[in-house]
């Protein structure tokens, strides 16, 4: 989730024009509903905040090692709908255009800190911050546009001119940051350019960042239009030569202009091809780098393993390929059958044979090729959660939200998805930064561990016990007339229910055309068998009450939100690893000391329910050839609320639909979808968390809060944190921020993305970078002892 360059939501239909604009920067390493990006304090101080939980691996090479020339072919997704990175339909691919040939003037380091790009800046500092704040930039002399001109304030101001969403005629996605500039002008020659803010902005760092030329910026025309098929002017290591959209490449040629170290290149191809398709592309040879998904990893590392071993592809596809479950019997049978005298089953089985063969024959071609690649791999900067929508039905009971994220054991789920690739799997502890960042720190004691017995507590405190969902509710008549009343009621709730599931099933049947799978509900053949459920006091369901009287919810909620006010204030010494004790909830709230546990009980008596109606949430999940590893952890998820009682109906939907049609729109309960991590939180995960805002047509808009659970005081410490210049007070802001949204309860982080990325193996200075940026200009194939250059792949 992967939901990188996210619409907002109110139900979403297009671009906001909300003074909280999308604030969402674009990731290369993201896919569609993983879709935005990243998440942490604009600091740059080099103290030691720890190392990322995994390192890149990208074949650092020097670059004397490196080729001079040659063309790289890198995979992408789609070709872009703009060049334009500030517009609504921007997407990764728009993003790696605009670092491989655009100014940065702060790029991530290796653990997601914003670092001044000296290509292009020799300082850029505040030199003024009473009675406004000032940041001075001196440009590197040498920095010029393609076509000869000088980088300079000219550009600068055109940019905030066209992002500062003073003049809509711009059609930009986001401005945050250059609202609150109130001019810039030029400083004491051409290479200085003075920002003066109206009011402090700690993530002034992240502005300027790709900077167009004011060819681009300079007019509502050129801004809409000017860069959505081109990029006429460029200012990097490479240029904008040709886009062929019926090919699906883009070539990136070296910048004949660029005054930094010359790219090692002389053309980077990012080529249009789906994920599903990758392993094709890779085994004839049509790339250099690829990110992929687990299975052509393990496909690979299989071919590597043949290679290793000293088999051929024939070899191997006898051992493990297509005709490997072919015994010598099955063999002879077959050759039997093909050459008897029933001629139509004879040319059946002769067909078939040909068949297998072919297979057979491909797949020890793809087994060669593929061992010419390796896996390079490490933690991608995002992290996928379970969102919980907290609009309306059982969750906006935020205790029935605490009761889903205690029933989940986030560690489990970690390791199920990283474990395999060798990759650490601790669970994230932040939803804004992640380890090796400044700004991180675990936070996820606010809400608490997985606790089956506290989760079941906090449903039967929000009235959801065994068996309520065949109980009436208070003052229902008696008699007949109530059970002719129940029985009318019940035929239309049946009558309504099939035709709600019915919309919803022809709703998916006609987006999905990626799976058949439709609408199932879960609980009828869910993987894994049912956990049986304690039952709730001796007696059963009458006796639910005394486990979650009220005044126990209230200690839970203030527990709760003691845990965050320990780390709101600063009283991390209460609540830190030296004097942490294990987090079971607040003594004796549910049930009184010394009680027995509860006995078991059948599984069927698990399913709880309230004024007659079953407690089941719709978990939304996406049908497509990638997203296996997501509908994976939904199982897990599925038999971890089973197990508390909490049933699940489960929407697989298509790809193209998951994020648009249910995501932003609020069409689901559970899912599971990805952020990105970001050096600048205060700007780009307030409107992630920022609380709903009801709209004057009476609809919520929302921004990016999915999760549609929000509070004033998130707002205010997001505000605080990026309004003040003091980088240590804007660090622990955000940890305060971060610990109240663990106690709301919407968003559950589960575990940092893997990032597995293919590469030739004499491609060097590529791979899986993790929160780096790229240095385009030092991609490039390793010099051989045989060869003094790398030929050109084309």
């Amino acid at each position: 989730m992967s939901q990188v360059g996210a619409p907002q939501g109110r139900t979403w239909a297009g671009p906001s024009r909300s003074p909280r604009s999308r604030t969402l920067r674009s990731v290369a390493t993201l896919t569609s509903a993983v879709l935005a990006v990243t998440v942490l304090a604009g600091c740059s101080s080099d103290g030691d905040e720890g190392a990322p939980a995994a390192a890149q691996d990208n074949a650092p090479t020097a670059r004397a090692l490196v080729d001079d020339g040659g063309t790289l072919r890198w995979a992408v997704d789609a070709l872009p709908a703009t060049f334009n990175a500030f517009q609504a339909d921007a997407d990764a691919t728009t993003s790696r255009v605009a670092g491989a040939a655009l100014p940065a003037l702060h790029t991530l380091d290796e653990r997601g800190r914003p670092r001044l790009n000296p290509d292009y800046l020799e300082t850029a500092e505040v030199v003024e911050t009473e009675p406004r704040q000032v940041v001075l930039y001196k440009l590197n002399q040498q920095a010029v546009w393609s076509d000869g001109r000088e980088i300079g304030a000219a550009d600068f101001v055109a940019q905030w001119r066209a992002l500062s969403g003073r003049d809509t005629a711009y059609w930009t996605a986001r401005n945050a940051g250059y609202e609150r500039i109130e001019k810039i002008e030029k400083g004491k020659n051409d290479l200085e350019v003075r920002v003066t803010f109206a009011k402090p902005y700690a993530d002034w760092r992240s502005l300027f960042t790709p900077l167009y030329p004011k060819e681009v910026m300079g007019s509502p025309n050129s801004f809409n239009d000017g860069a959505r098929t081109t990029l006429k002017t460029s200012a990097g290591p490479f240029l904008l030569s040709k886009v062929d959209r019926k090919s699906g490449d883009i070539v990136l040629a070296r910048n004949p202009r660029w005054w930094g170290k010359p790219a090692k290149l002389d053309s980077l191809v990012l080529r249009a091809v789906p994920r599903a398709d990758r392993e094709e592309a890779l085994a004839a040879g049509r790339l250099d780098l690829a990110e992929i998904d687990r299975s052509t990893a393990e496909r690979i590392a299989l071919a590597l393993k043949d290679a290793d071993a000293g088999r051929s592809g024939a070899q191997a596809a006898a051992l493990h390929g297509p005709g490997a479950s072919i015994t010598p019997g099955k063999a002879l049978k077959s050759w039997a059958l093909a050459h008897g005298e029933d001629e139509e089953l004879a040319e059946r089985v002769t067909a078939a044979r040909a068949e297998n063969e072919a297979a057979a024959a491909r797949y020890a071609k793809a087994q060669d090729a593929l061992a010419d690649y390796v896996v390079r791999k490490s933690l991608e900067p995002a992290y996928t959660q379970l969102s919980l929508n907290g609009e309306s039905g059982p969750l906006a009971d935020e205790r029935v939200r605490r009761a889903v994220a205690r029933a989940i054991d986030r560690k489990e789920l970690a390791e199920s998805v990283l474990k395999p690739l060798g990759l650490p799997a601790e669970p994230p502890g932040s939803h804004l930064a992640l380890a090796g960042q400044a700004a991180y720190a675990d936070s996820s004691d606010a809400l608490g561990g997985q606790d089956t017995q506290e989760a079941r507590a906090l449903l039967a405190d929000a009235g959801w016990v065994p068996g309520g969902d065949r109980r009436q509710p208070a003052g229902t008549k008696a008699g007949s007339e109530a059970e002719k009343a129940g029985s009318e009621a019940e035929k239309a709730g049946k009558k309504e229910t099939a035709g709600e599931k019915g919309a919803a099933g022809k709703r998916a049947g006609e987006s999905d055309t990626a799976s058949d799978d439709g609408l199932y509900i879960v609980g009828d053949d869910k993987p894994g068998e049912l956990r049986a459920a304690p039952r709730i006091g001796p007696g059963g369901p009458e006796n639910a009450r005394v486990l979650a009287p009220a005044p126990a919810a209230a200690r839970e909620s203030a527990a709760l939100l003691a845990r965050a006010e320990a780390l709101d204030t600063g009283a991390r010494a209460a609540v830190g690893p030296g004097n942490a004790k294990p987090d079971r909830g607040v003594a004796g709230a549910y049930a009184p000391r010394g009680s027995a546990a509860p006995a078991a009980a059948p599984a069927a008596s698990q399913t709880l329910g309230k004024d007659g109606k079953a407690l089941s949430l719709r978990f939304v999940l996406p049908s497509g050839p990638g997203s296996e590893t997501l509908r994976a952890v939904g199982d897990r998820i599925v038999r971890m609320l089973d197990a508390v009682g909490i049933r699940t109906e489960v929407t697989k939907v298509s790809d193209e639909s998951f994020f648009k049609d249910h995501i932003a729109s609020g069409d689901y309960d559970l899912a599971l979808y990805s952020w990105p991590a970001s050096a600048f939180p205060a700007t780009d995960a307030r409107p992630i968390f920022a609380k709903p805002e009801a709209a004057s047509d009476g609809s919520l808009l929302v921004e990016q809060n999915y999760s549609r659970v929000g509070t004033d005081r998130i707002d205010q410490l997001f505000d605080q944190a990026a309004g003040t210049l003091d980088e240590e007070e804007a660090g622990e802001l955000i940890r305060q921020a971060d610990a109240r949204i663990w106690a709301a309860a919407g968003s559950i982080p589960l575990y940092q993305r893997p990032q597995l990325v293919a590469a030739r193996k004499d491609v060097v200075n590529a791979g899986a970078w993790g929160f780096a940026a790229p240095q385009y200009q030092d991609i490039g194939f390793k010099k051989s002892e045989t060869t003094k250059g790398s030929p050109s792949r084309g």
